[in-house]
């Protein structure tokens, strides 16, 4: 391997020519910056140039004094994930699928007429249905309804159509699996702001601020993993801190709307210009139906629509027209009210048996959503392998942290739980804590 080049911008390209050819492998340490500058007799700042464009492009990155090093792919934890054998599923935050709608019922029943070149992007009946659904909440006449796939594309096309490589987000912390890894992928640096029984802490939130973070992803309702909500008095603190910087970027993901039991409470203020409430069908709809609805100011609306262009990477129409009739579905509106109770049932459930054998959480924590936070007061993986070696797949809490590092606390899927596995499986948990095992 040699790196060759006299000037910041040859001295990159060598390094990505070295790379694309695979004489330099992911993990790969590369020279200090004082030999490879003595070596190609250019100044020490030529070469910091050079790595600095590295950095910018993920090709590499700094690791303090460790070095710079050749960047690789992300591996990513994910939702979803396949336990196989008898293990009993509490890990992967899927919902119950005997509440789910049948969405191939949904679309024979309907007047679908194929779309082409030059349509609109967005169905009519499905704009106007969320426009009416939108208003209420977010309380402005100056938005405009586009349509992605899923919230995680919304997401991650709104930050890049602003934020560049190396700009801050603030996201709560612990935090939902995809906006670690999108943040990952895009190379943006996450800012860790605690969440407690009412959501983001304001003070921290506050902080982030003034360390001059670009863009913060909030989820008002149901947050994954802990499933708390954002409370009144706490949209109220979170709106003031925002004002007074009117500049960043407020993504809400409001996945859980529809099969939500906690009132929705807006934490963007008027004085920002930028932002977006989005909300995803998969919760209730099924996580098949990859589509969100995002309601957003006109700016960002016209940079998210560039991401979106009709021709190429439109959302389906046929999709749209299914949601469409769904959501306007009498039916539908009432399996979705079952499954908003059924879901509320059984994570109170849970913590009801968790209470009974002394295994609490903080007072005020109502959880919704499909998983329930435990605090175990203990490191959490080995207590996760324990479960499995009794049969249950739950997720370690150190997946969610935005900030590498170990956990004391495990997520449970709530989804399905019935009493007696609820019974079981807090015995089970019992039985393998320290604390109760003594």
């Amino acid at each position: 391997m040699r790196i060759s080049g006299t000037t910041a911008t040859e001295i990159a390209s060598s390094v990505r020519d070295l790379i694309a050819s695979g004489q330099l492998a992911p993990q790969d340490l590369l020279p200090p910056v004082r030999k490879l500058a003595e070596e190609l007799g250019v100044n020490r700042n030529t070469v910091a140039s050079a790595y600095r464009q590295l950095v910018a492009a993920g090709e590499a990155e700094t690791r303090g004094r460790g070095g710079t090093v050749v960047t690789g792919v992300p591996q990513l934890a994910s939702e979803g994930a396949w336990f196989g054998g008898r293990l009993i599923d509490l890990a992967s935050g899927n919902p119950d699928p005997e509440l789910i709608p049948d969405a191939l019922q949904a679309l024979r029943g309907g007047d679908y007429r194929p779309a082409f070149y030059g349509a609109p992007s967005v169905d009519p009946d499905l704009a106007g249905c969320a426009a009416e659904q939108f208003a209420p909440d977010v309380a402005t006449d100056g938005f405009r309804i586009l349509v992605t796939h899923g919230a995680v594309d919304a997401t991650e096309r709104l930050l890049t159509a602003y934020l560049t490589r190396g700009d801050a987000v603030a996201v709560e912390d612990p935090c939902f699996l995809a906006s670690i890894g999108t943040l990952r992928l895009n190379g943006l640096r996450t800012v860790a702001v605690p969440v407690d029984e009412a959501g983001m802490r304001p003070e921290a939130l506050r902080a982030a601020l003034e360390g001059g973070v670009r863009a913060v992803v909030c989820t008002p309702r149901a947050h994954n993993p802990t499933g708390v909500s954002v409370t009144g008095e706490r949209a109220a603190e979170l709106r003031s801190v925002l004002a007074a910087h009117p500049q960043v970027l407020v993504i809400e993901d409001d996945h859980f709307w529809a099969v939500s039991n906690a009132p929705y409470h807006r934490i963007t203020p008027s004085e920002v210009s930028r932002w977006a409430l989005v909300r995803s069908v998969s919760k209730f709809l099924g996580p098949d139906l990859r589509l969100a609805l995002v309601a957003t100011d006109e700016e960002s609306a016209e940079r998210l629509q560039t991401r979106l262009n009709t021709g190429t990477t439109w959302v389906s129409r046929l999709l749209q027209h299914t949601v469409y009739r769904l959501v306007s579905d009498p039916q539908v509106h009432e399996l979705t009210a079952r499954a908003r109770d059924a879901y509320a049932k059984r994570s109170a459930l849970l913590l009801a048996e968790l209470a009974e054998r002394g295994i609490g959480h903080p007072p005020g924590y109502r959880p919704d959503g499909l998983n329930v936070w435990v605090p175990l007061g203990t490191e959490a993986c080995p207590i996760a392998d324990a479960l499995a070696r009794r049969g249950w797949a739950v997720q370690p809490g150190h997946l969610f942290a935005a900030k590498a590092g170990t956990s004391q606390e495990i997520r449970v899927t709530t989804s399905t739980l019935t009493t007696q596995q609820a019974r079981e499986f807090t015995d089970d948990l019992a039985a393998v804590l320290p604390v109760h095992s003594t």
